[in-house]
């Protein structure tokens, strides 16, 4: 990779320098045909210290530089950069760029002087034997150090000693007292609250007009940008925390399969899942583009490839038992994995892949991690989200276009169609949405506005066919696309999407095919045609017409809403954020305005706003709510949830409600809980009132403000045959197994008493046990004792100890908890940010 950039980024600035230009002649570098990049790469290629004070920084000039300030690193040349983040011109993932690059070779500052201008534009560089600064109006963007007319000077260290030195002095003095240091938490800041400033659309249409300037002269080049750059900034430092699995959360439209591509550069054999075929090979074109001629399989129905640098495996096939088997692959086969669409991942084939396999890294990548159905994709890498950027973000940043979503109103009557766990009777509502009525109401609303290329989302094959013929037979172009045989309105995937694309049809009605690996940039106009209760199916079919595509400034979105359920929750997906509490919807108010994407605009019909109304005095009491969830959650899985499977699954806005709630909060007590709703068998009956359920329910409370109780208890535990005595033995192996987990393992580095944990003695481990072995012995002083060089479990436990369902709640809780810490870890980041 880094071979195919140097070769490419050498031909980019030889084309660029068209007019040759004799540097021992002339001081000065005025721009269009006289680039500034050229000097600064000969001087950075000299360099022995290098100093920067520019007043931003953008991606596209870091580029530039990217090879030479490699080969600064690699020199171990120190490199010191005060840049300032007034109007937020400055990218964020441009520090990242140049923190990635450099790594700790640079020191870089942000200027701190508020409501100060500040707009110097200096290189500053020692040599060997003297020095060279470059002073004028070039900041660090490809247009400034290129084609755009700026002024430079050189300014010699020989010739102009005093003025050398004076320039050198300032900068020392605002780099030390007037600037702050860009650490990694100042960095994620910056990049959290980063808005795309207005004035910085101006500076990219420079950058665009030098790119159509140099599009003949310049090879095609796959490198990361935008948000990219961030996310494998912060892959690289997640796995240098010892985390093995991670979640990038990224909005539609971002690239994240090319992010994938880039970020398993350095792993041999790799594994990219998907459900569907068609991603699969759009994913094998994007990793083609980036790695080059690679070797390439599929493992897909019939065809079976194995000796591969690279398969593409459908969840469906490679997912099935009889493939996950050393005949076939061997558990550690794969050094990287990356499972795509990972809200998905809770399903059984997913699972199998998962747990099956054992790679150096495994990416989970996903636009909505939070679903309906509660079954916690976060659990799965542990509630290790690596990077995320949210829709609100994404548009924020200019990353996406805006959208102008209409409410309209839909008098379809939900109530008299059956709903039962979470889902509408869908011969009913099928039914429901097919009447003239509606079909006139749709079309329009669509005929209101000049769109060339529309989506609309149904309910079932039968409603988009409807709604296909309805549209043709008023002129307007539209087909259906949905799996299974084929009618007369209904076109295969690939080529309505190839119609869509080239606008020989305008309309394609779909029901869920097109929520996922679609991407036609032109599309303008999308239309919701069903109860959308799901954020996540919300999200993926908004961001279809969110891509942004030459002179498109935004997507007009048609949302027809009735009284169907949780039709009060649109508002809050809208915002990009679908965590939506019952707080906020409980007293029927919207979102205030500031809280959706910037340029934005979000209208609903009055008749909706008393439909939000309404369905917030309906509100039920929160125990009854945690009982449906209960029931719901125990149908979902055919058997009785436990502690660990009641918490994952359970609906965020509920569990948020409880939490804090000591007479609420089911998991204080659980076994209480199961047994006020008749759940609990014989056996654990038997329990109720007895020491062991006394223990389960103070491990249940126990206070964690890390996670050094965890090992303890599962050396007791002890696989399943409980130890009541502890020997110094027990204590290491339990803590060295446990942390040596990457998920665990951070609470480790991110203590300074530990961070070197890697280089840790036995004793070190038994010192560390010696905070929760104390901490029991005050909190929970009925069931932990010191007994000479044994820590003990109270001898009242013995007759339980090989009781299965005083096991099975043991390790229950032990894993609850952590969960639950890994959960509230993730809570905490949030709010840091």
């Amino acid at each position: 990779m880094d071979n195919k950039h140097d070769q490419l980024n050498e031909i980019a600035i030889d084309n660029l320098a068209v007019k040759e230009i004799d540097y021992n002649k002339t001081n000065c570098i005025t721009g269009d045909k006289d680039y500034l990049v050229n000097r600064l790469k000969i001087a950075l290629n000299r360099a022995k210290r290098v100093d920067i004070i520019v007043s931003f920084l953008m991606e596209s000039g870091v580029r530039l530089l990217e090879n030479d300030l490699k080969a600064l690193a690699d020199r171990n040349v120190p490199i010191r950069v005060l840049t300032g983040n007034y109007l937020n011109i400055t990218q964020p993932q441009a520090l990242y760029l140049l923190k990635g690059v450099l790594g700790e070779k640079v020191d870089l500052r942000f200027y701190n002087i508020k409501n100060r201008s500040f707009h110097p534009k200096a290189y500053m560089f020692e040599y060997e034997k003297g020095g060279e600064i470059f002073i004028g109006s070039s900041n660090i963007s490809r247009s400034a150090l290129t084609s755009g007319i700026e002024w430079n000077y050189k300014i010699s260290k020989e010739d102009n000693i005093d003025d050398f030195n004076h320039y050198k002095d300032v900068f020392e003095d605002l780099f030390l007292n007037y600037a702050d240091i860009i650490d990694e938490k100042k960095l994620r800041e910056y990049s959290s609250q980063w808005k795309k400033p207005k004035v910085l659309v101006e500076v990219e249409k420079q950058e665009e007009f030098t790119d159509q300037l140099e599009e003949n002269k310049i090879l095609p080049m796959i490198e990361p940008k935008g948000a990219q750059i961030e996310a494998l900034y912060e892959l690289n430092n997640s796995r240098i925390d010892g985390f093995h699995r991670g979640i990038v959360v990224a909005a539609t439209g971002i690239g994240k399969t090319y992010l994938a591509a880039f970020d398993s550069e350095n792993f041999k054999r790799i594994l990219f899942v998907a459900h569907r075929e068609e991603i699969l090979t759009q994913a094998e074109a994007s990793f083609k583009r980036v790695k080059g001629n690679i070797n390439t399989g599929f493992f897909i129905g019939d065809r079976k490839d194995t000796d591969c640098d690279i398969i593409f495996a459908t969840v469906q096939t490679l997912g099935q038992s009889k493939y996950l088997n050393n005949e076939t692959f061997s558990k550690d086969y794969f050094d990287y994995i990356i499972i795509d669409e990972f809200h998905h991942a809770v399903a059984g084939n997913y699972q199998n892949i998962i747990n099956y396999f054992t790679p150096e890294f495994l990416l989970g990548l996903t636009a909505t991690p939070e679903r309906m159905d509660n079954e916690d994709v976060f659990a799965l890498c542990n509630y290790n989200i690596v990077y995320e950027v949210r829709l609100k973000q994404a548009i924020n940043k200019g990353w996406l276009v805006p959208f102008r979503y209409y409410g309209i109103y839909d008098d379809t009557q939900y109530e008299n169609i059956e709903y039962r766990n979470g889902k509408y009777n869908e011969k009913q509502l099928e039914e429901a949405l097919m009447i003239p009525k509606r079909r006139k109401l749709v079309l329009r609303h669509y005929s209101k506005y000049k769109s060339t290329r529309a989506l609309g989302f149904c309910s079932s094959r039968k409603h988009a066919e409807d709604m296909a013929k309805y549209f043709n037979e008023n002129g307007v172009k539209a087909c259906a696309v949905y799996s299974g045989e084929a009618s007369k309105y209904c076109m295969d995937r690939k080529e309505a999407v190839e119609k869509l694309k080239d606008g020989k049809i305008k309309v394609v009605f779909s029901v869920d095919m097109f929520n996922e690996g679609l991407d036609v940039p032109k599309v303008d106009l999308v239309m919701f045609l069903r109860p959308t209760q799901s954020p996540t199916v919300f999200l993926q079919q908004l961001g279809r017409g969110l891509r942004k595509y030459k002179d498109k400034k935004y997507l007009n979105v048609l949302d027809f809403i009735g009284n169907y359920k949780k039709a009060n929750l649109i508002p809050f997906f809208l915002t990009g954020d679908p965590k939506s509490s019952m707080e906020r919807t409980k007293n029927g108010r919207l979102p205030e305005e500031e809280e959706y994407p910037d340029d934005c605009i979000v209208g609903f019909q009055l008749e909706i706003i008393d439909i939000f109304k309404r369905q917030a005095k309906a509100n039920e009491k929160t125990m009854d709510l945690v009982k449906e969830e209960y029931y719901r959650i125990k149908e979902d899985l055919a058997h009785k949830p436990s502690r660990l499977e009641m918490f994952t699954y359970i609906d965020s806005c509920i569990y948020n409600n409880i939490r804090g709630k000591k007479d609420l909060n089911i998991f204080n007590d659980y076994m209480s809980f199961l047994n006020s709703l008749g759940e609990l068998n014989e056996e654990e009956n038997k329990l109720i009132g007895t020491k062991a359920f006394e223990f389960i329910k103070a491990m249940e409370t126990t206070g964690m403000s890390r996670t050094y109780k965890m090992p303890l208890l599962l050396a007791f535990y002890n696989n399943g045959e409980i130890k009541l005595k502890l020997n110094n033995k027990d204590i290491y192996n339990s803590f060295k197994d446990f942390y040596d987990e990457g998920s665990n393992v951070i609470d480790l580095l991110r203590d300074k008493s530990s961070e070197n944990f890697g280089n840790w003695t036995k004793k070190d481990y038994l010192k560390k046990a010696e905070n929760p072995k104390n901490a029991f012995m005050k909190t929970a002083k009925d069931f932990f004792y010191k007994d000479n060089e044994y820590y003990c479990l109270t001898e009242e436990l013995e007759p339980y100890i090989n009781n299965e369902v005083f096991l099975k709640h043991f390790k229950d809780v032990i894993d609850f908890r952590t969960r639950k810490f890994y959960k509230e870890r993730l809570e905490k980041n949030y709010e840091k940010l």
